[in-house]
């Protein structure tokens, strides 16, 4: 039980860190990344492939704000969505990097191969409205001066109970990783890797003026994001801890891995991210095949729909299917090719 708790707080200690960094530059850049694409639809496919690649959901968000603005064609969504792998990147960046970042590559292949066919056989019905009222936002409008010369030891002074926790979390997460209490047991590439990003975000912490730490730091990846990671991170681990010592399952799975392949297409419709860690544990526990990972990874996208769903259950029912035949018809070649 100890080492699953370890683990889990290691993973989710990784994506906490992450993603604070990834919100500091997404306003550090007051959302440069949502400029006005040019109208040529393999720019498209291309922006909504990488910015679906990047890890977390931010890039998503961005994707589905420019679809609504009529921006982006469905195609360049049904991309962006098979590209991304939500929160789950990080996870996977923390326990199987290597095979991540293959994953990474071959979710953006085809995701720009899908979503050009996308828009190749629906044509004119590749502009589905996703509401009407365009209210989804992602920083617009929001700046950052995010190096404050003269106010950060003002701040230090005027110490914030947000900074104070967040700082405090990070040194002692910094000191757990450094001592091998969490996270790998001797120095590797791994460890390095995890001081370093934690650093990265201690620095920013320190810095960040009071109005940016509490509003995105604080609120949105704090509160919001990280007790979710953790608590999925850990039941998902725990629950293939019990089974991987009590049900001695990996026969089972073996002998019905067609319908494991089904059952990862089926799971990844749910608008969340979580879910899909199961198939990353079973991997990296070499228990199920990289093509059934694969399917998962494709069908799955996070928190990444959610704004489509609040808006149009028909956009999220047309491009979720599509992304789950996509997945399935991949993941099939694959476990027949054998891999």
């Amino acid at each position: 039980m100890l080492k699953v708790f370890n683990e889990a707080v290691m993973i989710t200690g990784f994506v906490f860190v992450m993603m604070l960094i990834i919100e500091y530059f997404n306003v550090y850049t007051s959302g440069a990344w949502l400029q006005k694409l040019k109208k040529r639809q393999w720019t498209q496919y291309l922006v909504a492939g990488i910015l679906g690649a990047l890890p977390g959901c931010l890039g998503s968000y961005a994707v589905v704000a420019m679809y609504t603005h009529r921006l982006l064609t469905l195609g360049a969504v049904v991309a962006a969505m098979i590209a991304t792998s939500g929160d789950e990147a990080f996870v996977m960046l923390a326990l199987i990097p290597q095979q991540m970042l293959l994953l990474t590559v071959l979710l953006f292949g085809i995701g720009i191969v899908a979503g050009a066919l996308t828009d190749f056989l629906m044509r004119k019905r590749a502009r589905i409205p996703i509401g009407k009222y365009h209210e989804f936002k992602l920083h617009q409008g929001d700046s950052c001066q995010c190096l404050p010369h003269g106010h950060i030891l003002e701040q230090w002074k005027k110490l914030t109970p947000f900074r104070t926790t967040l700082t405090v979390v990070l040194v002692l997460f910094s000191l757990a990783v450094a001592s091998g209490e969490i996270g790998p047991s001797e120095w590797n590439w791994v460890r390095v890797s995890i001081l370093v990003v934690s650093g990265v975000a201690l620095f920013i912490v320190a810095t960040v003026p009071d109005h940016f730490l509490q509003e995105h730091l604080w609120q949105h990846v704090a509160l919001k994001h990280a007790p979710r990671i953790f608590a999925w991170t850990f039941g998902t681990l725990l629950l293939m801890h019990f089974l991987l010592e009590n049900l001695h399952y990996g026969n089972l799975i073996q002998d019905n891995i067609w319908i494991v392949l089904l059952l990862a297409g089926i799971i990844g419709l749910i608008p969340e991210s979580g879910p899909h860690l199961i198939f990353v544990t079973l991997f990296a526990s070499g228990t199920i095949p990289f093509s059934i990972l694969l399917t998962s990874s494709i069908v799955q996208d996070g928190h990444g729909m959610l704004p489509v769903l609040a808006d149009s259950r028909r956009a999220f029912v047309v491009i979720k299917g599509i992304n789950l035949l996509v997945g399935l018809a991949v993941g099939a070649a694959g476990l027949m090719l054998g891999f």
